[in-house]
Parts: structure tokens; C-alpha cells; sequence
């Protein structure tokens, strides 16, 4: 499995969730996982009940085995200033830029710089080793943005390093690129079985395929259980409301009558669902890549059930421990130990209520 994996998915689809599912399990059995947030909406914070993340890696939750889940807000600003103190040793000279708005303006205003230090903090998190020679992270996973821009931002350092053609941000483009257009990468697409979400996908998909960017999983994430078999779908789109009624009150239903109207409108409308998320499979089956499903958990994501994801998602091939021979050959995970849980928010980006809830996306 490749080492940097990123998430991204049309708003409300639940990309944050799938994202720290995604990290926990591939941190299981002992391994490390970095989770990197690059929008600064705290989502990951408010998902695993915690602080504000600053700009610095800590460790948020603890998966089977003794793994740890780590978790990094990349922050553009401060991303910069690592930049001109690791490529240009301006240390104080940064942080007085810092002071006189440049900074700022270098990352709000001029093109691409923003999502090139994003994408490369990130991308530095991958590569990095400890002094045993062995990778800090197994894996880093990037709740990234959403897809109707996810192809210029893990783009955007090709372009940076055409404009420029020699020095340190040729080479520092050049070393991002030369990750996300790897084996190493995995982009993985979240949609739900509607519409507007699997045409989405479908679009961008076919972006990030132009682009030469490795397209990993389609997940589908909450996923609704079909309630009745198909013969009772074949009834409920027939609107036999005769027989219903009749079988209700052979079964002692006292009101069999009264009854019989809001069961039938249910059952269509539970109909015309499965036959619309049929036609959205058929659509996925077709864009030619392996899917992945996660249920749909009622009206909140706790700790609990983001491990229960987790489970799924190790049941269905994600999180299994593999890694691509190119990033074997790169160099040995290690094993490490720790953790520490909290709570979380909806499945699908909406806040629950109470105290210690919070939002994803």
C-alpha cells in the first residue's frame, strides 16, 4: 500500500471521517501514521475530541496493536518560514519578514506558493527518517481538499518547477513531484450513492488521470442497509396497498387500514433509494478502480466508531499493512507504541450536540 495517502471527496461527503478511519488503520499493529489537515478548520481536533492543533506533529489516538495516530495542522505561514530557514538560512530575516506582512502576502497572494508549501510540508513528513535510517511515519495521511480542486493543488508544484528552472524551489517542486506522481501516493476519492457526489468522482477522476496523478480507492462512504427484500421492493414500487392490508390484518394489526397508506409511501420512497443507488454502483463500476464501503453510523462519529471503520476498512484490503515495492525499496518502517483516544462529530460534516462533539468533513 502506498505510504502517502490522500483523501479527498465533495463537501459533506465525509472526508475528514474517512480520512482518521483511514489513518487508524493503517496505524494497527504497531505502526505510526501522521494525519495532516491543510484547510485550518480544525476538523481533525474536533473529530478526536481534542485542542486545537498547532503547528507541530502529537500524537491524538492509539490503534490496536499499539499503534499511534499523529496529527499535524500544516499551517502556510509557518510552513514559509521552515522553508526560507531550510533552503535560504533566514532564520530571523523570516521572522521580520514575518513582521512586515510579507510572509502573509507571499501566501495569500502570489500563485501557488500556498498549496506548494502545503503539499511539500507534507511531503517532507513522507520522506523523513530517523537516525537508524528508518521512516519516521509509515504512513501519512492528508485530509486533503475537496475533489472540485484537488488536482491543481497536488499539481501546482509541477507548474512551480517549470517557472522555475534552477535552484532550491526547482529541486524542492521537483522532490514533491517526484512523490505524488509515485507509487508512494494514493488519491482516494470519498463519494456517497447520489448524484452530484458520484458525478464528482467521476470528473475528478478523470483530472487526476490527466494529470499523471495515482488514483487509489473510490470510497463510498455511508452506506445505507436495504431494508426489504426484493420482492417487498417489487410491492412497494407496485403500490399494492390491497394485499398489504390484507396481510396486515391477518396478522391481528388492529387499524390495518390507517396503516396501510404511510408503510406504502415509506416503502416506495425506501424503493426509488435502492433503485437510484443501484444506478450510482453501476456508474462507480465503470470508472474501472476498487471501491471501498463504510456504513452509515447514525447521528454521530465517536472514537468508537471511527475504529469501527477502521475494522472495515482493514476487512476490505485498506489498512492490511502492505506497502509497494518502490516504497520498500525507499527504506523500513518502524514499530512504535502509545495513544490516546477522545470524540468525535456526524458522519457526513454536521455538528452533534453536547458537549465534547465536533465537526468533519
Amino acid at each position: 500500500m502506498s505510504r502517502f495517502q490522500v483523501v479527498s471527496g465533495k463537501g459533506g461527503t465525509g472526508k475528514t471521517t474517512v480520512a482518521a478511519a483511514l489513518a487508524l488503520a493503517l496505524a494497527t499493529e504497531g505502526r505510526r501514521t501522521l494525519l495532516v489537515e491543510v484547510e485550518g478548520r480544525q476538523g481533525i481536533a474536533q473529530l478526536f475530541e481534542s485542542e486545537a492543533l498547532p503547528y507541530e506533529e502529537r500524537r491524538i489516538a492509539v490503534a490496536p496493536g499499539g499503534g499511534e495516530v499523529h496529527a499535524l495542522a500544516i499551517d502556510a505561514e509557518l510552513a514559509l518560514l521552515d522553508y526560507l530557514q531550510m533552503f535560504y538560512k533566514l532564520g530571523s530575516a523570516g521572522r521580520a519578514l514575518k513582521k512586515l506582512g510579507a510572509i502573509d502576502f507571499a501566501t495569500t497572494v502570489a500563485p501557488g506558493v500556498r498549496d506548494v508549501l502545503l503539499t511539500g510540508k507534507a511531503c517532507e513528513a513522507v520522506r523523513r527518517k530517523d537516525r537508524q535510517g528508518r521512516f519516521v511515519y509509515d504512513y501519512v495521511i492528508m485530509d486533503a481538499p475537496p475533489t472540485g480542486r484537488i488536482t491543481r493543488f497536488l499539481n501546482v508544484n509541477d507548474e512551480v518547477a517549470g517557472l522555475a528552472r534552477i535552484g532550491p524551489i526547482h529541486n524542492q517542486a521537483q522532490a514533491v513531484m517526484r512523490v505524488l506522481k509515485s507509487p508512494e501516493t494514493a488519491v482516494h476519492l470519498v463519494t456517497l450513492l447520489e448524484e452530484m457526489p458520484v458525478q464528482e468522482t467521476a470528473d475528478g477522476i478523470a483530472e487526476l488521470r490527466a494529470a499523471g496523478l495515482p488514483v487509489g480507492r473510490v470510497v463510498v462512504n455511508m452506506v445505507r442497509p436495504h431494508l426489504l427484500d426484493e420482492e417487498a421492493l417489487r410491492t412497494a414500487s407496485g403500490g399494492r396497498r390491497g394485499e398489504i392490508g390484507k396481510a396486515l390484518t391477518r396478522a391481528g394489526v388492529k387499524g390495518a387500514a390507517s396503516l396501510v397508506r404511510p408503510l406504502v409511501e415509506q416503502a416506495a420512497e425506501h424503493a426509488r433509494r435502492v433503485e437510484l443507488e443501484r444506478g450510482q454502483r453501476a456508474v462507480l463500476a465503470g470508472l474501472g478502480l476498487p471501491t471501498a464501503e463504510l456504513p452509515l453510523m447514525g447521528e454521530g462519529v465517536s472514537l468508537s466508531a471511527l475504529y469501527e471503520m477502521a475494522t472495515e476498512f482493514r476487512k476490505q484490503g485498506m489498512g492490511d499493512g502492505s506497502v509497494d515495492e518502490a516504497a520498500q525499496g525507499a527504506g523500513e518502517p518502524g514499530r512504535r507504541t502509545g495513544g490516546g483516544p477522545g470524540d468525535g462529530g456526524h458522519q457526513d460534516g454536521t455538528r452533534s450536540g453536547g458537549p465534547g462533539r465536533g465537526a468533519v468533513s
